[in-house]
């Protein structure tokens, strides 16, 4: 509240002083107006003559941030011309003008009626021009001048960019930099001290200090150790009026970092380490995990490990982890309790980046001793052999001896062992071993062809602990014999052509044989005896296990015969050899001019003579066109016979149902009985319906007497209606029917021809016959003679 008081009063007199230099300029001597009345231009104007102008100004200046009640005066306006009789008025325009500043028109003084802020504008640009009250005309030309607001020190210095974080390496000497804080100050930077910033530590002491200028912070103490303290937090002040009292300040906040270095060489936590491992533990298995405690994070904390001597050098091996930095110790050897019972190994650990600054710490390695003791356990049978090869021959009866397996227990008790096959490894159950001695013998024939290679497992057993077991491996190869027969390799399609001439070859063919001789196959190829005079093929055999067909004639006609069976002898080269009977088939064909067959079947001759496919193809059509009619005329005749009474599941609700069911026309007497149509006397069968109370119903129906016509049609209708209620297979509910009624006793009677068949009428048709074939059918359903319908 002090230094608020203090600064007021300050700023009061500030604005005090000011006000009395811009009189003294505004009201100069005699002699100055004089000087510049000399040096102004002559302005002319109309209807008299033009005096020099004399402007007592050029700039004026404002204090900012004026909170008085007043309007703030700024300066004068005052011409030569003015005589002081009110003449001449004032007038101001421009930036600012009657909104911030405004000017009484008698005097020419100049007030500031706004608080202003150098901040958000330096100066403002107006114009000023004197005119002549009664014409209102310019009496001077209008001149610019510029009043410039003066700063005052009313912001605080900011850091823009804060807070700040930054890092630095431990140990770093005194004087490294670490950052470098930059504030800024709004107020005029050419005017004053307002703007000259001045920095400073508030906190953070003594660990860092900050160049009071510049504002690069460095650290201020040695051998900062990061495993002791990693981050500090600064507060740095930025003061301006270069840091004297009632200056204005601001603070931000500086994070640092220290980073690591490799300070720390790695220390195993103890001298020697322990362990015990069962001797029955795999190779590559873990045995322990060792680690030297190192200080220092990320890759100055990355180690090797590495087996400097001991008496475990080619059993165990150690690698290290990259992600915990551990030290495994693995198997590199198979252990053997009864070999050797401990080992001893001498481990070094070291840094992998070593910083040479610190190499006066000590050495950037460690070493420790690791003893490991193998227990024994009771191990199963070990195999003298891992794997076993034996040969026996595929010809070799069962009960023969192919090898013998051996086994034994390597614990100090050295118990009995026994042998057996895992089945699942002999399924077939080709061979057995003794239990006792390990011999292996053949149980079933053998078949190389079948199975060339036979791998099996043994397992031996111990007879004190049969859970111990050692499993053998043994790879049983069969030697081959002489005992298939060549064949053909492959089914041959031999075609030959018509036209094809004698010597002719028309088939390459060879052998496979399912044994394999140690030298290779040699196959021999002849025709039987009984072919072998044959007039159609001979066969030559090239020596190379492959042998060639050829015609013996010409003349090959498919009508006469259309297929060739020619039987080839092959004897291969085995001991003894073994031979086989293979029939070779040959088409006769159709060829072309190249010799590439276009047909083979002799039935081709024979389909000119009956139907050909084209008409097979339109018979089979027509069959599945008359099938299919007579499916849907099927379909037709049960939707006519399905009644018209709906299943109860079904909605019931007042419906028109339309059939769109046509008669047959003429021709059709059954579908309908049209005599009930045209006669209203004919006695109906009563029929009882099963959804309405039946009524009594009378044996015989009054016959009609000759009443008008529209009763003739109600009492019509009305019996039709009678007949719907009481008919069980009429729709349970309101449905539309429609009659072909025409009424009764009309003396022209009907005109229809539907009971022309049945008329007893004596006209003859008997001329339609000779009308021609169009009237035809006419003539055979009215006419009398032989050729009628009923005839």
């Amino acid at each position: 509240s002090r230094m608020s008081k203090n600064y007021c009063i300050c700023s009061i007199l500030l604005l005090l002083i000011r006000k009395v230099i811009l009189r003294a300029k505004i009201y100069a001597p005699s002699e100055s107006s004089e000087l510049s009345r000399s040096r102004s231009k002559p302005y002319f104007q109309s209807g008299r003559p033009r005096t020099k102008r004399s402007w007592v100004w050029n700039q004026f200046f404002v204090l900012e941030e004026y909170m008085g009640t007043d309007p703030l005066y700024v300066g004068k306006l005052h011409s030569d011309v003015d005589k002081g009789d009110g003449s001449i008025k004032y007038i101001l325009s421009g930036e600012g003008a009657s909104s911030i500043f405004i000017i009484d028109e008698n005097t020419g003084d100049i007030h500031a009626t706004k608080r202003l802020d150098r901040e958000e504008q330096a100066y403002y640009t107006l114009r000023a021009q004197a005119l002549d009250r009664l014409t209102n005309k310019p009496v001077e030309p209008e001149s610019e001048f510029v009043i410039k607001i003066q700063d005052i020190n009313d912001n605080e210095p900011k850091f823009l960019d804060g807070p700040y974080t930054a890092g630095v390496p431990e140990m770093s000497p005194v004087g490294t930099s670490v950052v470098q804080v930059t504030a800024t100050d709004a107020d005029d930077p050419t005017y004053g001290n307002s703007a000259r910033v001045v920095y400073s530590i508030l906190q953070g002491q003594p660990y860092f200090s900050v160049e009071p200028k510049t504002g690069v912070i460095k650290t201020a103490l040695p051998n900062m150790d990061r495993e002791a303290k990693d981050q500090y937090l600064l507060v740095i002040q930025a003061k301006d009026m270069v840091g004297q009292n009632g200056g204005l300040s601001g603070t931000t906040s500086v994070t640092v970092t220290l980073t690591d270095v490799n300070d720390n060489p790695p220390r195993f936590p103890r001298r020697s380490y322990q362990y015990n491992v069962p001797e029955s533990l795999p190779v590559a298995s873990v045995v322990a995990r060792i680690k030297a405690a190192d200080a220092d994070v990320g890759s100055n904390a990355e180690m090797e490990y590495k087996i400097v001597d001991g008496d475990g050098l080619g059993v165990f091996k150690i690698t290290v982890d990259k992600d915990t930095q551990e030290g495994i110790i693995a198997i590199q050897k198979e252990l053997d309790f009864e070999a050797k019972t401990s080992y001893t190994l001498r481990i070094e650990a070291a840094n992998l980046h070593v910083d040479t600054r610190f190499l006066s710490l000590g050495p950037f390695s460690d070493m420790t001793t690791v003893k490991i003791i193998v227990e024994d356990v009771d191990e199963p049978p070990v195999f003298t052999s891992r794997l076993y090869s034996m040969v026996v021959s595929e010809a070799a009866k069962v009960g023969t001896i192919i090898g013998t397996v051996a086994a034994h227990d390597p614990d100090a008790s050295n118990s009995p062992v026994r042998y057996s096959i895992d089945r699942n490894t002999d399924l077939e159950r080709y061979f057995n071993i003794d239990a006792n001695s390990g011999v292996i013998t053949t149980a079933k024939s053998l078949d190389r062809e079948t199975n060339a290679v036979h791998n099996i497992t043994v397992l031996a057993m111990e007879s004190q602990n049969p859970a111990q077991i050692g499993r053998g491996y043994v790879a049983i190869t069969i030697l081959d014999i002489n005992d298939n027969a060549p064949e053909f390799a492959m089914e041959y399609e031999t075609t030959v052509c018509e036209n094809a001439q004698p010597g002719q070859v028309i088939q390459k063919i060879s052998a496979i044989d399912k044994d394999d001789p140690p030298n290779g196959h040699q196959f021999y190829f002849s025709l039987t005896a009984e072919a072998a005079n044959n007039h159609n093929f001979t066969l030559q055999d090239n020596k190379d296990n492959t042998a060639t067909v050829l015609t013996r004639r010409n003349g090959f006609r498919r009508q006469e015969q259309s297929v060739f069976y020619l039987p080839i002898f092959i004897v291969d080269s085995g001991s003894p050899s073994l031979s086989s009977t293979n029939t070779l088939t040959i088409r006769v064909c159709d060829c072309d001019a190249d010799g590439v067959a276009q047909t083979c079947n002799a039935e081709a001759y024979v389909l000119p003579a009956g139907l050909s496919t084209g008409a097979l193809i339109a018979i089979l059509a027509c069959v599945l066109t008359l099938l299919v009619l007579v499916l849907l005329i099927v379909t037709m005749r049960r939707r006519k016979k399905e009644p018209l009474i709906f299943d109860e599941e079904r909605d019931i609700r007042e419906n028109i149902v339309r059939y769109d069911d046509e008669g047959g026309g003429e021709e059709d007497t059954e579908a309908f009985d049209m005599a009930a149509l045209r006669n209203l006397n004919i006695i109906r069968d009563t029929k009882t319906r099963r959804d309405v109370t039946p009524e009594i119903q009378f044996l015989s129906r009054p016959t009609f007497k000759s009443i008008p016509d529209n009763v003739i049609f109600r009492e019509f209708i009305w019996e039709r209606l009678k007949e719907a209620d009481v008919d069980p297979c009429a729709p349970p509910y309101d449905s539309l029917q429609t009659y072909a009624f025409e009424g009764n006793g009309s003396v022209a009677e009907s005109l229809s021809s539907l009971d022309s068949i049945s008329s007893n009428s004596d006209q003859n048709y008997d001329y339609l016959s000779d009308w021609g074939p169009r009237f035809k059918r006419l003539a055979d359903m009215y006419g009398t003679g032989p050729e009628s319908l009923y005839s």
